[in-house]
């Protein structure tokens, strides 16, 4: 038989093997470590709940309607698609969420509002929550993988671009939909892709946004295609899809997407982080915190730090936000800042986005010190390394590279650490027992109970 053009397009080759998988095709180390990225995806989600920009979103989504669906962390309800839209930014809001590396996409949080919302809207199980986020996740990473590291160099960010497309496969696989449909959901989705970086200029709140607006427009394309919407095949490959329109004269790796679905399992890949922090800033902080207690009692005279030019480009400017970041969502953004937080305090927590850390002389002073060049010898996007050299006032000069960043899967976050940090940060703002029951419906996720008996789990 021959297959139709559909059919042997990358997003048919997604399609046919979404359509096909079941969770008993997952190795169960796959499964379980996609329950941990969850975890520490819903402890996110309710830490979220102590700033200021979940209310805003809640009261902007609300202005549409109420509905019956849960939401992570808090006690509202919403419809299902702008319960995923506030998932989204309560996930990734902090910016202290998953980054799959090569793909340099934050897959969790648009894969997770996606699965949620299609799951319980449609009564469906754990098992089957499961399975389409793991499915997500790894069509955003392939997706993300594709664009060869480029997406932000041109000023897309690739969770917004990518995690659509891992939406619309995971909304459509619980929707039931065939090799086909899921195929006709990505085509549909790829028209609403979209995410731009512009906020790097100003500090706007729009990056928060960006997998919540991906999870919505993947359930919407899953919709549409369950009722026979179509979308044109080659949404990736072609000669206006994805890549020759997004990253044009660049390159990149179409193939990818496809590449041995079902064989080599990308969720395994993606880093949980230790710093609330951009993941291009992580190699940084930990090589400050590895020479800190060389230094002495002698002062710094200057710091420089090699980076690759296209994450440069996102932490190092506009120059005047990054040396004196005007808020937290700047400072995390901030290559000078984290590092001179980091050497002031010997460490780099939530904390040290708060206002008493944004206005302490002692930092701010010690951020004007930084200097920062391109590093040939960078590994991005394969990894996020990072090279710092420290002149000291008596004339040493202490050295250390962190070629391969801490979370990478060549030196990743075990999933004892992950409790821990989902401890720590739902502890913030909920009780123990809060957190013992949201632990137990996560692990348990895959038991085959209803999905919505979990997302009640998970509610504020």
């Amino acid at each position: 038989m021959t297959l139709s053009p559909a059919r042997t397009a990358l997003a048919g080759q997604v399609g046919d093997f979404a359509a096909r998988a079941e969770l008993s095709d997952v190795p169960a180390e796959v499964a379980e470590r996609a329950r941990h990225l969850i975890l520490d995806a819903v402890g996110l989600a309710f830490a979220s709940t102590a700033y200021g920009f979940p209310k805003v979103a809640l009261e902007a989504l609300s202005a549409f309607g109420g509905g019956t669906h849960p939401v992570l962390g808090m006690p509202d309800r919403l419809s299902p698609r702008d319960a995923a839209v506030l998932n989204g930014v309560l996930i990734h809001g902090m910016d202290f969420d998953d980054t799959h590396i090569p793909a340099v996409t934050h897959v969790s949080a648009a894969a997770l509002p996606a699965a949620i919302s299609a799951a319980v809207s449609r009564g469906a199980t754990t098992e089957d929550l499961l399975l389409a986020y793991i499915l997500g996740v790894e069509v955003s990473a392939r997706v993300g993988i594709g664009g060869a590291g480029g997406f932000h160099d041109v000023g897309f960010h690739p969770t917004a671009v990518a995690g659509a497309f891992g939406a619309s496969v995971a909304a459509g696989k619980i929707a039931g939909l065939d090799a086909d449909g899921l195929a006709a959901a990505q085509g549909v989705v790829g028209s609403m892709s979209a995410g731009l970086l512009e906020f790097l200029a100003d500090g706007a709140w729009t990056k928060r946004l960006h997998p919540g607006w991906a999870a919505m427009s993947g359930l919407t394309a899953a919709s549409f295609a369950k009722a026979g919407w179509s979308g044109p095949p080659a949404v990736y490959e072609g000669r206006f899809g994805l890549y020759n329109t997004h990253l044009a004269g660049r390159e990149t790796h179409p193939e990818a997407v496809g590449d041995r679905l079902g064989e080599t399992w990308e969720l395994v890949r993606t880093a949980v982080k230790p710093y609330p922090i951009c993941h291009f800033i992580h190699a940084f902080a930990d090589a400050v915190l590895t020479l800190r207690p060389e230094i002495g009692a002698t002062g710094i005279t200057e710091i420089r730090c090699a980076i690759h030019p296209v994450p440069g480009k996102v932490v190092c400017e506009p120059a005047e936000a990054k040396w004196v970041p005007r808020d937290e969502y700047d400072a995390k953004f901030s290559l000078p800042f984290v590092v001179s937080a980091a050497l002031t305090r010997g460490r780099f927590t939530l904390a040290e986005l708060e206002d008493d850390a944004l206005g302490d002389a002692a930092i701010l002073d010690l951020a004007q010190k930084v200097r920062v060049s391109e590093d040939p010898d960078s590994a991005f996007p394969a990894a996020y390394s990072g090279a710092v050299e420290i002149e000291l006032a008596d004339g040493r000069v202490l050295r250390h590279r962190e070629q391969v960043n801490r979370g990478h899967d060549e030196r990743p976050l075990t999933n004892a650490e992950v409790v821990a940090k989902f401890r720590e940060t739902i502890g913030r703002v909920a009780p123990d027992a809060t957190a013992d029951r949201v632990l137990d419906a996560v692990l348990s996720l895959g038991d085959g109970t209803p999905a919505a008996d979990f997302a009640e789990a998970c509610r504020g």
